[in-house]
């Protein structure tokens, strides 16, 4: 699974030959593949530069991680949208060193950017979404999960929000495959938030990065889709909580 691109399932390909969205049928062209790959060593460059000048505290409860990373069971990781510069990185490190992690992405030709820098970070690529084909798409992550025994990160409040709320897919997939849900945030300060939907968090060279992981959160048995909301709540009660600690740990 590592290293491979998304593949469209057959139905799509027969309703749309791209495998893409119909709202989403640009080409990679030799001159946007050209651009990508400036905008995938900048941005490399920039995360890379950035973490060597933050002051990154011990993670908090990164026993969790250490368990997968020695061959646990595969689980699904989910942080916010906007928590994906030390988030992701900190996975993509643990990857290197032998966690077995895919990264759900989009699908579409943009998408291709983070999904290069992912590989080229030692992590997988699952190329899905949500607005498409969501039963080709679950069906792709229990793949993943449960035949590959490969951990899934899932951002759960994207990829256009709201902000915060976690989506009921998430909670599907972990009903359907029995993986446990483990959280992860980061908190940084001083920090900037970009004005998008997501208030994208981007630390300041020097700042003061704490990343906190939650033990692992089981969807209980019996869990109905009327239940769902229930579940919900209590996970983006968990996060926060979650972030708290981290924020604390800056303070």
């Amino acid at each position: 699974m590592n290293g491979q691109p998304y593949a469209a399932s057959e139905r799509a390909q027969r309703n749309r030959p791209t495998g893409k969205p119909k709202s989403s049928r640009r080409v990679l062209s030799a001159g946007r593949r050209a651009w990508y790959a400036v905008i995938i060593a900048l941005a490399r460059g920039f995360v890379g530069l950035l973490a060597a000048t933050c002051r990154l505290q011990p993670v908090r409860g990164g026993e969790h991680l250490d368990r997968l990373q020695a061959g646990g069971p595969a689980a699904i990781l989910s942080y916010w949208h906007q928590m994906q510069v030390f988030c992701g990185r900190h996975l993509l490190e643990r990857a290197g060193k032998g966690l077995k992690v895919t990264f759900l992405t989009s699908p579409s030709v943009s998408g291709e950017v983070p999904a290069a820098i992912i590989r080229r970070w030692g992590g997988g690529v699952l190329r899905g979404s949500s607005k498409r084909s969501a039963g080709q798409a679950l069906k792709d992550m229990y793949e993943v999960l449960v035949t590959n025994r490969t951990s899934l990160v899932i951002t759960p409040d994207g990829p256009t929000g709201p902000l915060h709320e976690f989506k009921p897919g998430t909670i599907m997939l972990a009903r359907m495959t029995k993986a446990p849900i483990i959280l992860v945030a980061y908190a940084a300060r001083p920090c900037i938030r970009w004005r998008s939907w997501d208030r994208f968090i981007v630390p300041l060279p020097f700042a003061k990065v704490a990343i906190a992981v939650a033990e692992p959160y089981r969807v209980p048995a019996g869990v109905g889709v009327d239940d769902l909301g229930t579940v919900r709540r209590e996970l983006e009660a968990r996060m926060a909580a979650l972030v708290a600690q981290a924020e604390a740990d800056v303070a």
